[in-house]
């Protein structure tokens, strides 16, 4: 296939499931490397205030600078990334969030929800205007709270949701229904609208299921302006022109620990 089939075929799943997947993209030997990565940024986020928001019990998000991923630059520029970047977003896309989720052993369910309310270009006129891109840093089990999610549920569109993001519990039928559970491998990656219906499920097993998550926002998304993300100069300047054309953030003589703004309180409680 070639990139051109690749973004119109991504954009025809994303438009009608609202998430579609590419497997084995890195090796597993590149999503170890990002474990480790995610594992030291949450150890440091954990030692200071407020470097870590809970999206339930036992389960943490946390943003990061993109100079604490090495392999930034390689998913940034990975053909099937960009690929869908332009083929649902246009030209014009911007990196706007880095960051993982955590969910720990003892992590419950969700509740149903998006992770922010429906913009109303997507609202009158049925367009997407962000993608959230999902890696995986271990491979997926069944008894590890795996990411659960409702297909073709990015348009629902009520006044019975809950700050425009968690559905009533009486429209739980619905999702239950059309209720997929994903289980990736190291080295996978999906690509979602964010406003598909969704939610993380309990953590029966004693491991942490570590999982990356790049940001991506169209012309006009204000997603941006929940997140902190930053370079430094000497950062700035190593970057490929491709990765410098898509990422707007500030360039700075030192990188200060991001304080988590991206809250999501209905997530706190977990289900109950």
């Amino acid at each position: 296939m070639t990139t051109t089939d690749i973004g119109t075929a991504a954009r025809e799943a994303i438009y009608r499931d609202g998430i579609t997947a590419c497997k084995g993209a890195f090796t597993p030997e590149w999503a170890d490397t990002m474990r480790e990565d995610i594992e030291k940024a949450f150890a440091e986020a954990m030692a200071r205030p407020n470097g870590a928001v809970g999206r339930g019990p036992k389960r943490y998000y946390v943003e990061i600078h993109p100079e604490q991923l090495r392999g930034f630059v390689d998913l940034v520029t990975h053909p099937w990334v960009t690929a869908v970047c332009e083929a649902v977003l246009g030209p014009q896309w911007q990196i706007v969030e880095l960051g993982f989720d955590i969910p720990f052993a003892g992590a419950v369910n969700q509740p149903w929800h998006r992770d922010f309310p429906m913009p109303e270009i997507t609202r009158t006129q049925g367009k997407l205007d962000s993608l959230a891109f999902n890696l995986t840093g271990v491979d997926t089990e069944e008894d590890m709270g795996p990411f659960e999610i409702a297909p073709g549920t990015h348009f629902d569109d009520s006044p019975d949701f809950g700050h425009g993001m968690f559905p009533p519990k009486k429209a739980y039928g619905r999702y239950d229904e059309r209720a997929v559970r994903k289980f990736p491998k190291r080295g996978d990656i999906s690509a979602r609208s964010a406003l598909t219906i969704h939610r993380g499920t309990r953590n029966d097993s004693q491991k942490s299921r570590p999982v990356l998550v790049l940001g991506i926002d169209g012309p006009g998304a204000i997603n941006g302006d929940r997140h902190d993300t930053a370079v430094t100069h000497d950062y700035w300047a190593a970057l490929p022109e491709q990765v410098k054309q898509h990422l707007h953030c500030p360039v700075v003589d030192v990188l200060t620990p991001i304080t988590q703004k991206h809250t999501i309180e209905g997530l706190v409680m977990g289900e109950a």
